[in-house]
This record gives structure tokens, C-alpha cells and sequence, in this order.
């Protein structure tokens, strides 16, 4: 029985590896590592299809350094400690460090990720770890401090059809069906940037198709695959479509159809935890001061998700769903951290105004570190005017209210305390 097409069609070497420019292109970072011929711990994080396993794959063969793989999903504590063992009786003095890959590392346990910290820490092994879900939420911090990250692309139409190229001219099988790509259209867009769900569209439209040559139309890739036409692919571009559209709609204040998004995702068995995450950024980004509880009531959500799990879960979902999409709405503290962001990139290490240092030792306060600092509760109201931006950017603005009645108090209050320098 012959393998699928995308294991089929999996690179050997980077010179056939699609995508991800900017890390494995000539000069990119990954590359000059591969080439140097020495790698350190790294975790890659990107969506589904676009090349982690793959990469890792080529990396180990480039290296000839001994490869092991676990899965998250079927390895405990016990297959981590075999396969640090067995890396350690191969570890020569000259060599690169045995390379160990994990899939789905987002799924190890605390404890899984534990086990590995000192084999990594002292180099008996080269970890790779792949994931599709952030990083800083699911790995822990000191596991994660010991790995560089890389965050790979979905991949570019260009990449997508490049790899279809591929695949009709190298593939024994293809080029027996002599396939023809007359449009290309829904493929590409039912495979949301994922190499795999593409070949796997690919070899799924070829193989129901009984003539010689095969030809490839928008309206026989659609008819192939909407068999089932409320399939809901956690993995896939509707995944990102849905959450999209969810968290647009509660921008958008509309709670009947957030609900209806939401629901879409909890028949789908989406992920609660990746619902409630989402909900916890709309929050910020969304409601912010017009409304502080919302955060509160979206952490809350996200707490009790985790307590609860389904089916249950999906009820405090519900709920933060539906305050966030009734409450008012304001992205000031968003634009103001992105505004202040813009400045610190364009200015630089600005240094800190001698009054705002710290003077922990003689020799600091000889500096003048601390002098001259207003200590605010022992002034009327507890404020008293002084400078907090460094001298070169002081009179910039970075936080502006938003009209909602919540920021017309604050910035009521700003006005009141610092005069015209808020009422602009």
C-alpha cells in the first residue's frame, strides 16, 4: 500500500523545504546555525502543515546527530526518562548533542516538562519542540527560558502552489494521472496555508477521479469536500474563520451572533481553554476602561473553564461571552501600549531621569540618584506635579480616553491634576 501523498512529498533536505524564509532562507537565523553545523534548544511554534516536524526532521539528518521523537499524547514521564537515558549513552564529546523532538509539547504535563529541564540544561540532548498554541501559555517558564523560540508562517500562496508544482512533476503517482491544475482556487483556500491539507485535498480529488488526465476545477475540489459541509476542523482555516468572526462579533456588540460563533466552536469540540484565552485578549483589547470588569468576569470564565471543563464550561463561557459583547466598548489601553511601543522603538534606551532612580547604595546617592523625588502620598490628595518621561520625549502623549462614561471620569480626574496636558 503506498504511503499518503504528503509523507510521500515530505523534504528530505532544505534546499526542498517550502517556506519559512526567515528562518531557513540563505543567511536566516536557523540556517546559519544548520550550516555552522551546531544547534541549541529551540521551540517552534506555528499552525498545523506548515513544516515543524519536517524541519526537524531535515535538521537531524544535516547534523547526523541520533534523532528521538515522543508524542505528547502518548508519553508519560517514564518514555521522557528512557529517551534521555538512551540520548545520554550516545552522547559523544565532539557531537552535537542527540536531538530530541516532542510533538505537541503544548500537551506535556508540568510534570513531563519537569523531567526534561536538567537534560536540556546540561546539553544531554538538543530539544525541539513543536506546537500549535502559545508558547507562554503552555510550556512552563523554565523550560521555556532554556529554548530559543521561532515562530513559523502559514504558508504563502506562492509557497502553496510551488509545492503543487512539486508534487505533480516528482510523484510517480501524480504523473501516472497525469494531473492538469486548470484552477487551483479552492484548494488553496481549503487548505488555510497547511502543506498537508493541501496534498491531502490533492490526492483526495485525483484518486476519486477515474479519467486520464485528472483536471483540477474550483467546482470538483468543492463538490469533493463538502460531503460533510459542517465539519468544523480545529486544526484548519475555519478554526481561525470562526474564532475571527466570534471575536468580531463581540467588537461589534452583538451577543447573538458571539453566541452563535461560540456554539459553532463547542459542537466543533473546540479547545475551552483557547475559547477562554481569546476572551481574556477581548477583553483587554476591546472593552478595556470603558469597562474594567469585563476582565475580571473573562478571567473568572477562564478559572472556572479549567475547574469544570465540558460540557458544563461552556456556560460561563456563555456568560463572559455575552457581557463582553453587551458592554461598551474601548481600545485606549491597546492603542496606548502599541503608541508607546512605537515610541520606545523610534528613541531608544532613553535614560532615566536621576529623581525616578533607585539609591540603593552611598555612592548612588553621591550621584544624585533619587534627588529631588516627590513622594505622593505625603501630598494633598496624594499627588504632587512632577516629570515621569525622560527628558527627551516629555511631553508626549500616549493614553488618550475614549468617550464612554467610565474614561470621561478618568480623564476628568487627569485634567483636574495635571491641567491642559490631558485636555488636548
Amino acid at each position: 500500500m503506498a504511503q499518503p501523498l504528503a509523507e510521500r512529498m515530505r523534504p528530505k533536505t532544505l534546499d526542498d523545504y517550502i517556506g519559512q524564509k526567515h528562518l531557513v532562507g540563505e543567511g536566516a537565523v536557523l540556517r546559519k546555525m544548520i550550516d555552522a553545523g551546531r544547534i541549541s534548544s529551540f521551540i517552534l511554534w506555528g499552525p498545523p502543515g506548515v513544516g515543524k516536524t519536517t524541519l526537524a526532521q531535515i535538521i537531524a539528518n544535516r547534523l547526523e546527530t541520533p534523532f528521538y521523537t515522543l508524542s505528547a499524547v502518548t508519553s508519560g514521564v517514564k518514555d521522557v526518562r528512557d529517551v534521555i537515558d538512551k540520548a545520554r549513552s550516545n552522547r559523544f564529546f565532539s557531537q552535537q548533542s542527540p536531538i530530541l523532538f516532542i510533538d505537541e509539547i503544548h500537551r506535556f504535563s508540568k510534570s513531563q516538562q519537569d523531567s526534561l529541564l536538567g537534560a536540556v540544561e546540561t546539553g544531554v540532548v538538543t530539544l525541539i519542540g513543536a506546537t500549535t498554541e502559545n508558547p507562554s501559555f503552555e510550556v512552563i517558564r523554565p523550560l521555556l527560558s532554556r529554548c530559543q523560540l521561532y515562530v513559523l508562517k502559514s504558508l504563502e500562496k506562492e509557497d502553496l502552489l510551488e509545492l503543487l508544482r512539486h508534487t505533480l512533476e516528482r510523484d510517480a503517482l501524480m504523473k501516472e494521472k497525469q494531473v492538469e491544475l486548470r484552477e487551483t482556487d479552492a484548494m488553496l483556500r481549503y487548505s488555510g496555508g497547511d502543506a498537508r491539507k493541501l496534498l491531502n485535498i490533492l490526492e483526495l480529488v485525483v484518486e476519486a477521479d477515474t479519467e486520464v488526465p485528472v483536471v483540477i476545477t474550483d467546482e470538483k475540489v468543492v463538490e469533493r469536500l463538502q460531503q460533510n459541509p459542517l465539519a468544523y476542523d480545529k486544526d484548519g482555516e475555519m478554526h481561525y474563520d470562526i474564532i475571527s468572526a466570534f471575536i468580531k462579533s463581540i467588537r461589534g456588540s452583538d451577543p447573538d451572533g458571539a453566541l452563535y460563533w461560540l456554539a459553532r466552536m463547542v459542537e466543533g469540540g473546540e479547545d475551552p481553554a483557547f475559547i477562554a484565552r481569546r476572551l481574556v485578549i477581548s477583553a483587554s483589547e476591546d472593552i478595556g476602561l470603558a469597562n474594567p470588569n469585563a476582565l475580571l468576569l473573562a478571567n473568572a470564565a477562564f478559572d472556572a473553564v479549567m475547574k469544570i471543563g465540558w460540557p458544563e464550561g461552556r456556560i460561563p463561557l456563555a456568560e463572559a461571552t455575552v457581557y463582553l459583547a453587551t458592554s461598551p466598548k474601548s481600545n485606549s489601553a491597546y492603542e496606548g501600549i502599541n503608541t508607546a511601543l512605537d515610541l520606545v522603538r523610534r528613541t531608544g534606551n532613553l535614560p532615566v531621569p536621576l529623581h525616578l532612580r533607585n539609591a540603593p547604595t552611598k555612592l548612588m546617592k553621591q550621584l544624585g540618584y533619587g534627588k529631588d523625588y516627590k513622594y505622593a502620598h505625603a501630598y494633598e490628595g496624594h499627588f504632587v506635579k512632577q516629570q515621569f518621561l525622560p527628558d527627551e520625549v516629555q511631553h508626549e502623549r500616549l493614553w488618550h480616553a475614549q468617550d464612554n462614561p467610565a474614561e470621561t471620569k478618568l480623564k476628568e480626574r487627569m485634567i483636574n491634576l495635571w491641567g491642559e496636558r490631558f485636555g488636548k
